[in-house]
């Protein structure tokens, strides 16, 4: 076993806790049953404020354990544990995911075998709906509409979507990414604080000339929007100003212009009419705040964080 290790490049694999140490744990204890041999483990505590998270190094003492001051988001708290990291490559995974004992030897092989590929994505299924798909690729953002479709979602696995390909965009569930590549190019930006920022961040990968792929033959399940309550205005909040952020650091020329009349004539207007016919006035609110967070935004929205070695 140790010569196998030596001969397989470090993977610093990193995860960020919030108000979520049993699940936490549960990650944790999936990530003890895999069979790649050389790894470190990074948990980040986004500031918990209601959980106890100092248990996780309790009950698993050899990992790095970092706690914040305060919530910096999904970019922010997965930053943090970058300059530490001594990985080769870097495994961004949420920590409501479980995963599958031989996950990673495929995301390693192929990242070995090709030195042009920025980051890739296993198969993902969801935790609770056995043999369901939740993703296995993207297809590209849109980008006037800034919209793009999973792949295979919904659908149950008979082995359709077990290939290696190039993929639109990257999943920020678990995403594996060179570190010369993080050097390169930069973190991912915090001003997203939560949606939106794996697949900015995947799109300024592919303008520094690399490629994004989805690995079907590795697999992670996830348990999905356990850190966040679905169709909460928090999240409806930051998806739609993640959405529309994402336009304007991305899109250009002609398409930026059509891309904020599309949001702010059609988009933002259409999804809260929708959310106020059902009652729901919390949620068009949120919508409508999301828009007007742009119109008073403009100073630091545009550029990538370059990485900060210890």
């Amino acid at each position: 076993m140790k010569s196998k290790s030596k001969s397989l490049p470090l993977v610093s694999l990193i995860t960020v806790n919030y108000n979520q140490s049993k699940v936490t744990c549960e990650f944790l204890d999936s990530i003890k049953k895999i069979s790649y041999p050389n790894i470190e483990i990074f948990v980040v505590d986004n500031a918990s404020p209601n959980d106890n998270p100092d248990i996780i190094k309790e009950r698993y003492p050899y990992i790095h354990y970092i706690k914040t001051e305060k919530n910096l988001g999904f970019a922010g708290g997965n930053n943090v544990a970058i300059p530490p990291a001594k990985g080769k490559y870097i495994l961004f995974i949420n920590n409501d995911t479980e995963v599958e004992p031989g996950f990673l030897e495929p995301m390693v092989e192929l990242l070995e075998s090709d030195s042009t590929i920025g980051m890739v994505s296993p198969k993902i299924h969801y935790f609770h709906t056995p043999n369901t798909f939740q993703f296995a690729g993207f297809t590209p953002i849109n980008p006037i509409t800034i919209r793009n479709f999973a792949i295979g979602f919904g659908e149950t696995d008979h082995g359709q979507y077990d290939m290696t390909c190039e993929t639109g965009s990257i999943f920020g569930a678990a995403m594996l990414v060179p570190y010369k590549v993080i050097e390169e190019v930069g973190t991912m930006t915090e001003v997203f604080f939560l949606y939106y920022e794996e697949h900015d961040w995947a799109e300024h990968i592919k303008k520094a000339g690399y490629k994004i792929y989805y690995q079907g033959k590795s697999l992670v399940l996830h348990k999905e929007s356990i850190s966040t309550v679905k169709d909460s205005p928090f999240q409806i909040f930051y998806l739609t100003r993640g959405r529309i952020l994402y336009a304007r650091r991305n899109s250009t020329g002609i398409n930026k212009l059509l891309s904020f009349l599309y949001m702010n004539l059609l988009a933002l207007p259409k999804t809260a009419l929708s959310y106020a016919a059902k009652g729901r006035f919390d949620l068009a609110r949120a919508v409508l705040r999301a828009g007007w967070w742009h119109f008073t935004h403009h100073k630091g929205l545009f550029s990538l964080p370059k990485l900060k070695k210890n």
